[in-house]
């Protein structure tokens, strides 16, 4: 879909070139690629899960199990994402392009601890922990989302910047 110059010019580039080479060189950036979608999937599974046991009762150990596997994978991607943003941005957390996905960033670690520590400190049942898996689980959504639409801002930069150096308009 064509982009009119006007909306072109007001893209910031996401990445300055030597971030880009820096990204586009470095191995953390296949490794966030395999971790964001392998998560979003145990996440959307998990959420069938807890789900069916709210609804049901059933299934409490498998909906455990998987918060549980979503939280480690969350952990996983937030460590070699802080390596990412440190060899990409120079910086472990809170780089400026990424800022405030960062901050929401840690509402969402702060929830899917909140449930481990409720779980094995065992200061919820199992609604209560439930309850608390669906609460993280909205908060990561809405944290992906501001990853999902970042990157396509910072690829439709891209694509500008490469356009307007080919001198093809936009």
């Amino acid at each position: 879909m064509p982009t009119s110059p006007r909306a072109a010019a007001h893209r910031t580039p996401l990445y300055t070139p030597e971030q880009r080479r820096r990204r586009d060189a470095s191995s953390w950036t296949l490794v966030q690629g395999v971790l964001a979608p392998l998560q979003f999937l145990v996440f959307a599974t998990s959420v069938v899960l807890v789900l069916r046991y709210l609804a049901t009762g059933a299934g409490y150990e498998l909906a455990t199990a998987s918060v549980v596997l979503k939280t480690l994978l969350l952990y996983t991607i937030m460590v070699t994402g802080c390596i990412w943003e440190k060899v990409v941005f120079g910086v472990y957390l809170f780089a400026e392009p990424f800022f405030w996905e960062d901050v929401f960033s840690m509402l969402v670690l702060a929830l899917h601890t909140a449930y481990l520590a409720a779980l094995f400190g065992g200061w919820l049942g199992p609604q209560g922990l439930m309850v608390l898996a669906l609460a993280a689980y909205a908060a990561y959504l809405i944290n992906a989302t501001q990853f999902v639409l970042k990157l396509r801002a910072a690829r439709l930069a891209a694509r500008d910047a490469d356009a307007a150096e080919q001198g093809v308009p936009a």
